[in-house]
């Protein structure tokens, strides 16, 4: 999403994949708010497409595959809360490749118990703290091997 985010991007066609991080339906017009690791952007589905009963059925956490055009929304529309909140997706095609269960807490929610978040750890590590958690662990490995190895140090797993 992260590439998506400007609106020097608008009338370009994309395909994206993500979670359906929510879903909001306002007098016909469904809207998805789409995530994956890199962040969330707005997908717009009018009532003429020719997945709409499909994107009616659509709830969170479902994965999904999207084709549309990236427009620019309205200066008023903005949303400044998002890398992404100048542009928005309208729609095209909608697939979706996974559903899910309902799941017990909304996954970008602050006030989730640390229980719940462990016994749904599956969940948890789609977290936007979870991900980025992740990411700084990655690069902190990264660094210590790539600093070691230049010193000559050897890297060797031993059995258990």
């Amino acid at each position: 999403m992260w590439r998506i985010k400007q609106r020097k991007h608008r009338s370009k066609l994309l395909k994206i994949c993500g979670w359906t991080n929510r879903r909001r339906d306002h007098g016909g017009v469904i809207f998805l708010d789409v995530r994956d690791k890199r962040g969330i952007v707005q997908v717009v589905i009018n009532p003429d497409n020719q997945d709409f009963a499909l994107a009616e059925t659509v709830r969170n956490e479902f994965v999904l595959k999207i084709s549309g055009e990236v427009i620019a929304r309205e200066d008023n529309l903005i949303n400044a809360k998002l890398a992404t909140g100048e542009i928005e997706i309208v729609a095209k095609q909608i697939e979706i490749l996974n559903t899910s269960k309902p799941v017990p807490f909304q996954i970008d929610a602050l006030d989730t118990s640390e229980e719940v978040r462990l016994k749904y750890r599956f969940l948890d590590l789609r977290t936007d703290v979870m991900q980025q958690r992740m990411r700084l662990r990655s690069k902190v490995t990264h660094y210590m091997r790539e600093f070691m190895d230049n010193h000559d140090f050897l890297d060797i797993e031993t059995p258990f």
